[in-house]
């Protein structure tokens, strides 16, 4: 099995997190593809920045304000 280490992003609202997580190649399985819990992690990072509890994102991304540029 070989692991490759990604930043996932997430948006919610004017909120985007980046988060670290492991893509998992085997030969027999479809590839790649997330662990469990690392699929269980960008869920919660997801619930977290929905309810606005930057804190509770914070423990698994880091997380950033978008803000919108005036042309």
């Amino acid at each position: 099995m070989k692991r490759t280490r990604r930043t996932k992003l997430i948006q919610e609202g004017k909120y985007v997190a980046e988060v670290d997580v492991d893509l998992l190649e085997e030969p027999e399985e479809w590839s790649p593809h997330l662990s469990l819990e690392d699929a269980y992690r960008l869920d919660d990072v997801r619930q977290a920045l929905r309810r606005g509890d930057l804190e509770a994102a914070a423990k698994n991304a880091r997380v950033f304000s978008l803000t919108p540029v005036a042309v």
